[in-house]
């Protein structure tokens, strides 16, 4: 029968639930025992339309007739939107809803589960728009998306997948259009409940663009269409291609640039250094003035030691005391040996800075590039020319090669304006 609930007030302590039903004109008691009450699946409230199963019977102390409900399902679209508004709201003030919960989803995943029925246009659609965009693994876990077992079986299937070893990297959950009581699993506690507890992103992909579930709400991501669902979930593989090409020529032409100006710095700092003769200019004169001096400075120095040798060897010869002769002697012999052994030192030290000095001269001098197959053009005057500039045709040149010098005349080159 069909009738408004009249003088609810839930369960009564034995477990059992008493009130009436009612139209327009009549009105009839109704009951529901505790194990059939314990298993309705609508809720119950006052003013509620409901259509109700069960059977008559009468009650002897009031001789009136009463119904035990065995069902009971809201009557109506109406009836259900007052529960389905109701559950939201319930819902919303858990915080299920609350976009802080909300995680992101990722960028290109590398597993995606799918939550639908196995046969229809859904899962087909899903997968064809997956390889067009970016194929990726798809597990799909199979479910009814309508009648009573169906919000149990997606519930299941969003605690299956999170329970896996390998967890998929996003969940969808996708059902194509209906009714309102066709989508209805997809409102009960047990399918919100469950994708708000998910540790896997997930796509709510239910009905169409205009219809709403509870689901929507608590899913990270609302799709209006399984079709946009999958392609929320991956990127188009030909644009990524297309952006990682640009930004490598971008990367390509940002070092090139980079490359130019360190070596346009480099070039400029190059040109602010002294030459390698200004530098060494000043050590090449010191080492000409010491390599002239040192001759002179050994003979003074063992001229002084010779004569002071010859001092202290004419002190012993005529000294009085002669029992100390041997002593002045080993004395004499030391000295001797310290001078000797001073000078061989000094005169090692001043050959070896002589052989280094003179070896950087050569390593920086010109002689050195000539070694390695160069020459160098004088003019008549034996000054160095740096080009071709100002030199006349049938002009004597001085050619210096690593292993002598030549005489050439200067003839015009076969380019007008130009010599050898």
């Amino acid at each position: 029968m069909r009738g408004e609930i009249s003088g609810y007030k839930g369960a009564h302590s034995s477990g059992h639930c008493y009130f009436s039903l009612k139209d327009e004109g009549a009105k009839l008691d109704a009951i529901i025992w505790r194990g059939s009450f314990t298993r309705l699946r609508a809720k119950m409230q006052d003013g509620l339309e409901v259509i109700a199963t069960g059977k008559i019977s009468s009650y002897p102390n009031k001789s009136s007739y009463q119904i035990i409900i065995e069902n009971i399902e809201p009557a109506g679209v109406g009836a259900l939107m007052a529960l389905l508004e109701e559950r939201r709201k319930k819902l919303a003030g858990e915080g299920l809803f609350d976009v802080e919960r909300k995680r992101p989803l990722p960028y290109l995943p590398h597993t995606i589960g799918i939550i639908t029925s196995p046969t229809g246009a859904v899962i087909r659609d899903i997968l064809h728009r997956l390889n067009d965009r970016f194929p990726r693994h798809v597990i799909v876990w199979p479910v009814r998306v309508q009648g009573e077992t169906a919000a149990a079986e997606v519930a299941a299937a969003i605690h299956g997948f999170n329970a896996m070893e390998q967890k998929p990297d996003l969940l969808i959950v996708a059902r194509g259009g209906g009714s309102l009581e066709d989508l209805w699993p997809f409102n009960e506690e047990i399918v919100v409940r469950a994708a708000a507890e998910s540790n896997i992103p997930l796509i709510s992909a239910i009905g169409h663009e205009t219809d709403t579930t509870l689901i929507d709400h608590a899913s990270d991501w609302r799709a209006p269409t399984p079709t946009a669902a999958a392609e929320r979930a991956v990127p188009v593989r030909a644009d990524l291609l297309a952006e990682l090409a640009s930004l490598s020529a971008r990367q390509k032409r940002g070092l090139s640039r980079v490359f130019s100006e360190v070596k346009l710095r480099l070039q400029s700092a190059a040109r602010a250094l002294p030459k390698p003769d200004e530098i060494l200019a000043l050590a090449r004169q010191r080492l000409d003035g010491a390599g002239a001096k040192l001759p002179r400075a050994l003979k003074a120095n063992l001229q002084t030691h010779s004569l002071a040798l010859a001092r202290q060897t004419g002190r012993l010869s005529v000294g009085p005391l002669q029992q100390r002769s041997f002593e002045s002697r080993r004395r004499l012999h030391d000295v001797h040996g310290r001078a000797a052994r001073g000078l061989n030192q000094l005169i090692a030290k001043a050959r070896d800075r002589l052989s280094a000095e003179t070896k950087l001269m050569a390593a920086l001098g010109y002689k050195s590039v000539l070694a390695r197959g160069f020459a160098v053009l004088r003019d008549a005057k034996g000054q160095p020319l740096r080009g071709v500039a100002g030199i006349s045709p049938e002009t004597s040149l001085q050619v210096e090669m690593v292993d002598g010098q030549l005489e050439v005349v200067a003839k015009p080159a076969k380019r007008q304006g130009q010599l050898f």
